[in-house]
């Protein structure tokens, strides 16, 4: 008599734990990470665990473990989509070949799901908040299937989310995602940093009633609740959090059986007829209308645009600057927030800006050789120099100025905006200045696997070294506008202040001109030395 055949869920999590297992013999390096992440989420966990535990008793623990519950919820929907190549399992496409039928194929991913560490820390994670809010036999029966609904949630959500965009996991889109993630966590976590220092100094817990509130009916936030309910003797409410937490969970299923139905029977790119040409107006290269008619003709313009362009497509290059706009205007805001509003603030957000002049030929990698063809003399030097600094001014500039002004209208100190919109003014111009020479004599590689490479393998110093070098200089360069400012106040006029801005503007300008005009010939001298130095690695 034969044994009978293995079942398709069965299957999916042998397949889940011989992939883990598989991974972990590629080498040695990859166990010692896999069992690092374990020992290090494990005690996470536990900590984690305690203090749930610690809060048991508390009046308002409920005000945390609820929008606790959401924020991982949140967490599972969209991490996958920055970090796609974290869980194998997550391209529903590589499933398209097999005849497997949506319904029974959902309960075995789901089941798959379960193995591995996320939902081992998020499980412990949701027994912490039962045993934090549990009080009588009620709120204990009800503690367990809350937590298992919950984890179960936040597994589906995620497998939803994740085949919903499946095409974009694996596209370009999705690896610009990836770079992107860094910054948003990033600032995710200020904001959760800032938003736990005021629940711990004015309040405490209470605090979060209101935002717990309205999550104990958001799933599966209203799962937990329900075992606070329970412990209290509201029963029906217990009820209708349980039954709505479930009712969510079998939406989110369903969401996820049509994706995969959407998946599993639509065509893609290599199915699919090539795209049609382009319509009456002809091909877009021959296109005038636009930001190319707005700009000079010849090098200049061309140049402009080609950088602009790379701004806003190459994904190393659109992370670095979306890091810079974010950063620079998330310091000053958390700060703020923190009781320590100043207008000089802005310094930073133009610190940002500014060193995005540095390793201009870095950014362009192997496509610099191209550029190489066409310097032929310090001229052609000094005309590529400029243009790359106008693209960059012409963000960089307006982005300083409104941060400036924002900063100046929350900390309500009007006075000091001249002063700080002057000086950095001027920093940006020093910035501009000592990055054309940064690039030339430290200019480096800029990987582009990888989403958090910027620097190839060995050339971490020289990129220190040119940031550091060209921080001190460029304050040093900003010694006689510091001077100027520094004497104005003495003589305690508001009105002489506002002096500063065209001083600081008028001397960024000759600034970045005279570092424009040294670079151009060293420039043209070491072109060579600058093509070996950015197609290393």
């Amino acid at each position: 008599m034969s044994a009978p055949a293995p079942t398709l869920l069965a299957t999916f999590v042998r397949l889940k734990l011989s992939l883990l297992r598989n991974g972990l013999r590629q080498s040695s390096g990859r166990r010692a990470v896999f069992v690092t992440a374990i020992v290090l989420t494990g005690l996470f966990a536990a900590l984690q665990f305690l203090g749930l535990w610690a809060l048991r008793g508390e009046e308002h623990a409920a005000a945390l473990t609820v929008p606790l519950a959401a924020l991982t919820a949140l967490g599972w929907a969209f991490v996958p989509l920055f970090f796609p190549g974290g869980d194998e399992t997550l391209d529903a496409s590589k499933l398209v070949m097999l005849p497997l039928r949506t319904t029974p194929l959902v309960v075995a991913l789901l089941a798959a799901s379960l193995v591995g560490i996320g939902p081992a820390f998020t499980l412990v994670l949701f027994l912490g908040s039962v045993v934090a809010t549990a009080h009588g036999a009620a709120a204990w029966a009800v503690g367990l299937p809350a937590s298992v609904m919950a984890l179960l949630l936040c597994l589906a959500l995620a497998r939803a989310v994740a085949t919903a965009n499946v095409r974009l996991l694996t596209s370009r889109k999705g690896k610009e995602m990836a770079l992107l993630s860094g910054v948003i966590i990033a600032v995710g976590m200020q904001l959760v940093n800032l938003g736990m220092s005021k629940v711990n100094a004015v309040g405490g817990l209470a605090r979060l009633e209101p935002a717990a509130d309205v999550l104990r009916w958001v799933p599966p936030g209203s799962a937990l609740d329900a075992v606070r309910a329970a412990g209290e003797g509201a029963y029906g409410q217990a009820a209708a959090e349980l039954a709505l937490t479930a009712a969510v969970l079998a939406a989110v299923l369903w969401w996820w059986q049509r994706g995969l139905a959407k998946v599993m029977t639509s065509g893609d790119a290599s199915t699919l007829p090539a795209a049609a040409p382009a319509g009456k107006g002809g091909s877009r290269a021959g296109a005038t209308g636009g930001l190319p008619g707005w700009l000079p003709p010849g090098r200049p313009g061309a140049v402009v645009f080609r950088s602009l362009r790379y701004i806003g497509r190459d994904p190393k290059t659109r992370m670095a600057w979306t890091s810079a706009l974010l950063v620079g205007l998330v310091v000053p805001a958390v700060n703020a927030a923190q009781g320590n509003a100043s207008v000089y603030w802005s310094f930073f957000a133009a610190t940002m800006l500014g060193m995005q002049t540095y390793n201009q030929f870095g950014q362009d990698g192997s496509a610099f050789w191209m550029v190489l063809q066409t310097i032929a003399s310090p001229r052609d030097a000094y005309l590529e120099l400029r243009s790359r600094t106008v693209a960059l001014a012409v963000i960089a500039v307006p982005y300083v100025t409104l941060v400036a002004l924002v900063s100046a209208a929350i900390a309500g100190d009007w006075r000091a905006l001249p002063t700080a919109w002057g000086l950095c003014l001027a920093l940006v111009g020093a910035l501009f200045a000592t990055g054309a020479l940064a690039s030339v004599h430290y200019p480096y590689s800029v990987p582009q696997e990888g989403a958090f490479k910027n620097v190839a393998p060995g050339q971490g110093g020289i990129a220190w070294m040119s940031l550091f070098l060209g921080a001190l200089v460029s304050a040093a360069l900003c010694a006689p506008v510091v001077g100027l400012a520094v004497w104005l106040h003495s003589l305690g006029s508001a009105a002489a202040l506002w002096a500063l801005v065209p001083v600081g503007a008028a001397y960024g300008l000759s600034v970045t001109w005279a570092g424009l005009r040294v670079a151009a010939p060293r420039t043209a001298a070491r072109l060579p030395e600058i093509l070996a130095a950015v197609n290393k690695g």
